[in-house]
């Protein structure tokens, strides 16, 4: 692939995100994709500015730049040959991004002017890495187009947790420019401040959006791990477009007594506005079951995991605790075959909608699902007596008794 060379000359974008610089008092600058270095040369004509680190992926603006700060003396400014962050370190107060925001012409390529294919994926890249180069109470200014597909943008951001304000905008030839301060969110920031970072989103649902991370674990969770080091997490916070309420409390709440039985994922820590557990990287039960069928072992792993499920139903059962969803769990059982991949171990998630009840019907429920399963389950020479299991959940529901559970273990025989 060839990159044009050009360096990117000042134009109405530039100028317009240029006005707005000295109403930072910033001490330390990165200005991103510096080009010419209008937007670096600016940051540090303030006093308040000690250093202004000027990033671009083109060494010939990099080149350009040093030979102007070795001309105008401007021993504030550090241009860096850089792809976004690659080379850049530490934190700083104000990050300035007048960023390629064109969707990209077929047969052109030109990184001084197009964002990407759609013209917003620079961007996401930048939004995906900028919380780790900003300061708690930073800012980022980032100047696009209506032509960059505003709302992607504006949800992009808010996908890591930043929140912004649009504080300028122009209307020229074919498209509007607007200029948006961008900070972290309260969460964004509490997440940080404990230890969690490389936040971004994952997946969301009707009443909460879960977001994945790294953690530095400290001392009051080693006792869950067997070394100190760095884990991946999942955090789940309300989804803003929900109207339940109390769910992320129910949840928080129902881990905490399910932890003690060691089902669910590990709750790390939590807040009003959110929680944290271990992030489990492994397929749904009947992807792992799919995945592995013609694996030797595969007949005595998935025995093994459905006995494990049905001793954790019939502990939430025992516990008066329904967690609704275990007649058809297809996305509620994830595989973790990381801790030991000999007898991985399912692991259910989501909780939210768990509830207290005098009833509760795991046992009944996920009964019924592993009859679903019949078809899949003879592919892996595990047999079972659709009628006969029905019939023993019935006498389960009105004895719930470890006797009980055992006479529908026998049912799911492996038979070669």
């Amino acid at each position: 692939m060839t990159m044009n060379p050009e360096i990117y000359e000042p134009a109405e974008d530039s100028h317009l995100i240029e006005t707005h610089i000295s109403s930072y008092q910033a001490p330390r600058v990165l200005d991103m994709g510096t080009g010419s270095g209008i937007l670096a040369i600016k940051a540090a004509q303030s006093k308040a500015t000690r250093e202004v680190v000027a990033a671009d992926l083109n060494q010939n603006a990099i080149n350009q730049l040093k030979q102007t700060i070795k001309d105008k003396h401007l021993s504030k400014l550090k241009p860096t040959h850089s792809n976004l962050f690659q080379n850049i370190n530490g934190a700083f107060d104000l990050i300035t991004f007048n960023a390629p925001y064109l969707p990209q012409d077929k047969g052109i390529e030109d990184i001084a002017l197009y964002g990407g294919k759609k013209g917003y994926e620079i961007i996401k890249s930048f939004l995906k890495q900028a919380s780790n180069h900003l300061l708690p109470n930073g800012k980022i200014l980032l100047l696009f187009s209506t032509l960059t597909n505003k709302p992607k943008v504006e949800e992009l951001i808010n996908t890591y947790l930043f929140e912004f304000k649009k504080i300028d905008s122009l209307k020229i030839a074919f498209e509007e420019l607007f200029v948006y301060e961008i900070k972290k969110s309260k969460i964004l920031r509490e997440l940080e401040a404990k230890g969690i970072k490389q936040i971004e989103h994952f997946t969301k649902g009707q009443r909460g959006l879960i977001l994945i991370g790294n953690y530095n674990k400290s001392e009051n969770v080693k006792s869950f791990f067997k070394k100190p080091n760095q884990i991946k997490v999942a955090i789940k916070i309300k989804n803003p477009k929900s109207k339940t309420i109390g769910r992320i409390e129910n949840e928080i709440n129902i881990l905490k007594v399910t932890n003690k039985y060691n089902i669910g994922p590990k709750l790390l820590m939590h807040t009003a506005d959110f929680f944290v557990m271990q992030f489990y990287d492994g397929p749904f039960l009947l992807d792992y079951i799919k995945q592995n069928k013609q694996k030797s072992d595969i007949s005595n792993k998935t025995q093994d995991l459905l006995f494990n499920l049905l001793n954790q139903c019939h502990q939430l059962d025992t516990l008066k605790l329904n967690k609704n969803e275990m007649h058809h769990p297809f996305k509620h059982i994830i595989i973790d075959e990381q801790s030991n991949k000999n007898h991985p171990r399912p692991i259910q998630i989501d909780f939210e909608r768990t509830k207290k009840t005098l009833a509760p019907k795991n046992i009944t429920q996920f009964v019924e699902y592993i009859c679903r399963l019949k078809e899949e389950l003879n592919q892996i020479n595990i047999q079972i007596n659709i009628e006969n299991l029905r019939n023993l959940s019935k006498q389960y529901k009105s004895d719930m008794s470890l006797k009980n559970l055992n006479l529908i273990k026998e049912q799911i025989i492996i038979s070669f």
